[in-house]
């Protein structure tokens, strides 16, 4: 079974047609070589049509006994099934033995948000009397304005900026592109950047375009907005475990809460499935029993 061959087109694939991050295909790679492994020294010389839903069964049990927790066992069935397809697709095989393969459930966990008292309080600690200080706070003004991923911070563009119409254009996962409205509060404060602080640095050829620098004149990374985030937080004195992701998820947790429907939700996050989305549902509900545990008199879970 030519496994180097099948794995290489497989690869190809998912950077043509799924656009997979680096990272995702990597980590696909490597769990269908961990199906190789196992196939070649456990069920003898198989074709892909003599591997059937069994030998497969016995993988994932095997995945089990060496201790890989249930997230990267999911993972790792997601890739196998996403292997088969391809296989499919390509007439390698007559048959989908991963077709009936279940993957383990999964505990769904509620994403820490923050108030909107907190995320004021986060703010009003940001030292304006240092340039990096007007930065830092349109940072965190569009993260939570628009509710972007952190990579989709980083890589804002100038050019991607319409501001006249209060949209701005985000590259999300897979490339897809998106417009997200962005209040006014946002845009004065990006303006203020660009035009007092930004205006007068050194810019690394090649990065003209890109909305946030760090001071030597190129994008800034996600390590570097995490810091600034944990770094406000602590002098804020929010004690939750909070990351740049987390405006994102007060962003849509708000919106909910406010009344917003979950497809309009979906639309401005991106989110390629309505499913994702519906995890702000359930923030809410747990919103609900916190205030009457607070309120009531005889509440009790």
């Amino acid at each position: 079974m030519k496994w180097e061959s099948h794995i290489k087109g497989f690869v190809g694939f998912l950077k043509l047609e799924r656009s997979l991050t680096a990272n995702s295909i990597k980590a696909y790679k490597n769990d269908i070589n961990k199906l190789k492994d196992f196939i070649e020294s456990d069920r003898g010389e198989k074709s892909l049509n003599e591997i059937d839903r069994e030998d497969l069964e016995a993988f994932i049990f095997n995945l089990n006994e060496v201790g890989l927790i249930p997230r990267s066992q999911a993972r790792c069935i997601s890739a196998i099934k996403t292997f088969y397809k391809y296989l499919m697709l390509e007439e390698l095989i007559e048959k989908n033995p991963a077709e009936l393969i279940e993957a383990p459930k999964l505990p769904r966990k509620l994403p820490v948000y923050l108030t909107v008292e907190e995320i004021d309080e986060l703010i009003a600690n940001v030292d304006l009397s240092q340039p990096q200080g007007q930065r830092n706070k349109a940072i965190i003004e569009t993260l939570y304005a628009c509710g972007l991923r952190v990579s989709e911070l980083t890589g804002l563009l100038i050019s991607n900026l319409f501001f006249e119409i209060e949209v701005i254009k985000v590259i999300g996962k897979g490339n897809r592109e998106r417009l997200v409205p962005i209040n006014q509060s946002a845009i004065k404060y990006i303006n203020l950047y660009l035009k007092k602080v930004r205006i007068h640095q050194k810019i690394e050829k090649g990065y003209e375009d890109f909305v946030f620098l760090n001071r030597r004149g190129k994008p800034l990374s996600r390590v570097m907005i995490f810091m600034i985030v944990k770094e406000l937080a602590a002098m804020a004195g929010i004690s939750k475990n909070i990351s740049p992701h987390t405006f994102r998820h007060s962003f849509a947790t708000h919106l909910y809460e406010a009344g917003a429907d979950l497809r309009s939700i979906q639309d401005m996050l991106g989110h390629q499935s309505i499913l994702t989305t519906e995890i702000y549902s359930h923030v809410n509900t747990q919103h609900l029993i916190d205030t009457l545990e607070q309120f009531h008199p005889r509440f009790s879970k």
